[in-house]
């Protein structure tokens, strides 16, 4: 059966999510966190992406992003993908999927859901009990978002920087 084809508005924001297949960890050691992220960086400058909010949980991944284009986001994911799990495989030496099939993807009504989202993502950690606040969490854009910390890969949605001009009041 053919796979149902993916809405993608340019200049529409997204919420991805990967989970890892079977559920198993995708993220076994710090390192392996910090090159997602370096690739995230550059497939999300490649292909046209602003990324928002992320979290990356040990066994999944949650995106907040806005694709220039219709393809934007599915050849970041592609890309993202394909470096990510081949360094996982060559790393561990391992074979094999690490992901449990494509990414799901869910499209934005802009002023009803995006500042939920970014919530939604930021506090993932928490609501795991793996945090008691989110700024707890090393792998996720509360401290860049909320606490201004710099980030190469934020870039703040439009209605989050229409809460305040002044950044330290957003939070």
């Amino acid at each position: 059966m053919p796979r149902r084809a993916r809405i993608s508005l340019p200049g529409v924001s997204l919420h991805l999510i990967q989970r890892g297949n079977n559920r198993s960890a995708c993220f076994y050691a710090d390192e392996d966190y910090l090159f997602y992220l370096d690739v995230l960086v550059e497939q999300a400058k490649k292909h046209g992406c602003a990324i928002h909010a992320w979290c990356l949980m040990t066994n999944h991944v949650h995106l907040l992003v806005t694709p220039e284009s219709p393809d934007s986001a599915g050849l970041m994911m592609k890309g993202l993908g394909q470096r990510y799990v081949q360094y996982v495989n060559r790393t561990y030496r391992r074979s094999g999927t690490l992901w449990e099939g494509r990414f799901r993807s869910c499209l934005m009504q802009e002023e009803t859901y995006v500042l939920a989202c970014y919530r939604y993502i930021e506090m993932n950690p928490v609501r795991a009990g793996m945090v008691e606040h989110p700024a707890e969490y090393r792998w996720s854009s509360y401290r860049a978002n909320a606490q201004g910390e710099p980030s190469v890969l934020r870039w703040p949605h439009p209605l989050y920087q229409a809460l305040s001009r002044d950044e330290g009041l957003r939070a």
